[in-house]
């Protein structure tokens, strides 16, 4: 009995490996087919812990109308063993089957596609959980709720660990999925009793559940998404996915799915680089955050001294290079490093910096258009040096959302340099400087003997002095500064999404507080405990997120050890709180445990409001970790004061669960976007002291 117990414990462990390599590699997946934005990450826990906490409920009722037995376990756990590599393949396929080619989605769409490709694994994970549970109690009346609980997580520890230390490094996406895959398929064909493994069903379903992880990947280059032209390279960088497809003569460049750049793009190198540098009597020190093809080409032509560089994904860097959409000039200097992480520690003055990046639809990208961001700039910009930076143009009417984008930018950085000029096109320039900015630019071109192509003889045509004069006009001076704490841009962007497609977030928030509503109701107070724990921990995973875009940059490669280490405390926290015996010191520990979560995110208010650019990477490591250490011990305590048996642990799962999924969604699509980090986090503050009244109450 005792070996038997120990193979299902091997099998939940493996399934916390598999389900969390899983759902690291599905978020990556949805980034890199929604261009990697936070909003999709938050999306996709909500989702998932949602599903998850549906998942536990089923195993409830399932065990009303079937037996327990551990061959019905291992068949589900070889289907959950093949599940991801179907998930992957469906979510790749299926975006241009049910959404038109090459168009962007809304957040319906998203939610809705997102939730109908994971339901299935994720309702699986959420059901075999507490049903290995009910096996292993059915061997061992005696087993400990808390135990399954920790085991789980022992899991999912080293899930998040593997992931971030070494698939993200060595391995494909499938590659993962199969070396993920193998140990939980391993350990539910083990866990059936010696005569009944070789049975002709078993060892079918064992080998179609291991020819999936195989066929996929064989099916790895061709299941990514199609883009017009041939594919000619494909690679899994630690900051994104990165494609390159040739149409005739032209390459063009794919990060996350959006193209960035094209080898054919001779006008946009030109405005990018010549609108600036006309403006400079003698270039010698240039700074550029990130390249688009042909502009270091133009650059040359005024033979300046050093040209740094900057561009954080190496891989993009050879790519550029590879396919000739960037040429080495002399004095040039690559640097593969975050932009402004750079900005912040060099200490050279430039002439002109060029920012080339995409819309500021991310904290990622938003923290290049800050107040503090600005500010940095300024000091590494010479007395006559300039500022040049561009986003979405527009035909013949300027909506008001991107009136309102345009004006926010541009109180930012006003407060910095006396002359700011935007010029329209396909793309809107800000040139920013502290002299006067000439709009003539053709004929400064020309006095320097600086030739362009495009510039030379579409300039007039396109860049009136009306016209120019009638977009300056339109920037509305009482519009809020951006900030990197109050993204006003990202509030923005945000409302820009949402009337892009006419719809609005309100209906669907309001289904959820009517569901939320329903629920606090009927759930007892240690369910409400584990329910706001579960919030506060994944509310906390989402802050620390969206923190760490805004002062490091780069979410993609760290989103895996982030995860990992809000799973890490849970293990300790959970053993901690499992050795507690009687009722009144789990009550206590309840009530100082809370305490312990208000303290913390007090400390978390504070530091990120006075010394937030300053802070170490592994302060939000360590705030991750103690928090979710917190939430691992109340789960135990909080079990045994229900009484610990199967319905006890099934609602505790569930509540902890869907408190995880509020955390998720309201934090990041409700309090981010509209009040800013800081009043997010102090709702959490909140949301934990009303937790304390009702431990306080209960024990009264």
């Amino acid at each position: 009995m005792k070996k038997n117990n120990e193979k299902v414990i091997f099998l939940v462990v493996a399934t916390g490996v598999s389900s969390v390599v899983t759902q690291l590699l599905t978020i990556r997946e949805f980034l890199a087919q929604f261009s990697g934005n936070e909003f999709v990450i938050a999306i996709i826990l909500f989702n998932w812990l949602i599903l998850g906490g549906a998942g536990t409920m089923l195993a409830n009722l399932y065990i009303r109308f079937f037996d327990i037995s551990i061959s019905s376990l291992s068949r589900f756990s070889l289907i959950l063993s093949s599940l991801p590599v179907l998930q992957i393949l469906c979510i790749r396929l299926f975006r241009d089957t049910f959404f038109v080619y090459g168009s962007s989605l809304g957040f319906y769409p998203i939610l809705a596609y997102t939730f109908f490709t994971i339901a299935p694994y994720t309702l699986l994970v959420g059901f075999v959980l507490p049903y290995s549970l009910y096996v292993l109690r059915k061997m061992n009346p005696t087993f400990s709720g808390s135990y399954i609980y920790i085991t789980d997580n022992l899991g999912d520890v080293s899930g998040g660990a593997l992931f971030s230390f070494v698939l993200i490094y060595f391995a494909t996406p499938m590659q993962a999925l199969f070396l993920s895959g193998v140990p939980l398929l391993t350990a539910a064909f083990i866990i059936l009793p010696a005569t009944s493994r070789y049975r002709p069903g078993v060892l079918s379903g064992t080998a179609v559940a291991f020819s999936i992880l195989i066929i996929g990947m064989l099916l790895e280059p061709s299941s990514l998404s199609s883009h017009k032209g041939k594919p000619v390279y494909y690679s899994e960088s630690r900051y994104g996915r990165i494609e390159v497809h040739q149409d005739q003569e032209q390459y063009t460049l794919f990060k996350d799915g959006v193209p960035v750049t094209s080898s054919e793009n001779l006008n946009m190198a030109e405005e990018a680089v010549h609108y600036p540098l006309s403006q400079i009597e003698r270039v010698k020190q240039v700074l550029m955050i990130s390249s688009g093809s042909g502009m270091l080409k133009e650059l040359q032509k005024y033979n300046p001294v050093i040209v740094d560089y900057v561009e954080i994904d190496p891989k993009i860097t050879n790519v550029m290079l590879r396919f000739g959409m960037i040429n080495k000039i002399p004095g040039l200097n690559v640097l593969h490093n975050d932009g402004r992480r750079f900005l912040s520690g060099t200490e050279r003055i430039y002439d002109a910096i060029i920012i080339n990046l995409p819309e500021p639809d991310t904290f990622q990208i938003n923290r290049f258009y800050t107040d503090q961001f600005f500010s940095v700039v300024k000091k590494r910009l010479a007395p006559n040096g300039i500022l040049s930076f561009s986003f979405e143009g527009f035909e013949n009417y300027l909506a008001e959302s991107q009136r309102q984008k345009i004006s926010s930018i541009f109180n930012t950085v006003s407060n910095h340099f006396s002359q700011v000029l935007i010029l329209p096109g396909q793309r809107i320039f800000f040139l920013c400087a502290d002299f006067t900015i000439k709009t003539d630019i053709p004929k400064i071109l020309s006095g320097k003997g600086v030739d362009t192509d495009y510039i030379s003889k579409y300039f007039y045509g396109n860049l009136s002095h009306s016209r120019i004069d009638h977009l300056n006009n339109q920037v509305d001076r009482t519009t809020p500064d951006n900030l990197d704490l109050s993204p006003m841009l990202i509030r923005l962007m945000f409302s820009q999404w949402f009337a892009k497609y006419s719809t609005s977030p309100f209906w669907f928030v309001v289904a959820v507080m009517i569901f939320l509503l329903l629920y606090l109701i009927r759930i007892s107070k240690e369910e409400y405990v584990l329910f706001s724990t579960g919030f506060i921990t994944m509310g906390s995973e989402i802050l620390v997120i969206f923190a760490f875009q805004i002062f490091f940059g780069y979410i993609y490669l760290q989103i895996g050890i982030i995860v990992t280490v809000f799973l890490s405390g849970l293990l300790p926290g959970a053993w901690m709180g499992e050795r507690l015996k009687n009722q009144d010191s789990m009550g206590n520990a309840l009530a100082y445990t809370d305490c312990i979560q208000i303290v913390l995110i007090a400390v978390f208010i504070v530091a990120i409001q006075y010394v937030g650019d300053r802070l170490p990477v592994a302060f939000f490591l360590i705030f991750g970790f103690l928090i979710s250490m917190v939430c691992g011990f109340q789960f135990p305590a909080a079990l045994k004061l229900q009484g610990g048996d199967n319905r006890a642990a099934t609602f505790s799962f569930s509540a902890d669960l869907i408190g995880a999924a509020c955390g998720v969604l309201i934090t990041s699509i409700i309090l981010i976007p509209y009040q800013g980090i800081m009043w997010a986090t102090i709702f959490l503050l909140c949301l934990k002291i009303s937790s304390l009244i009702v431990i306080v109450a209960r024990k009264t």
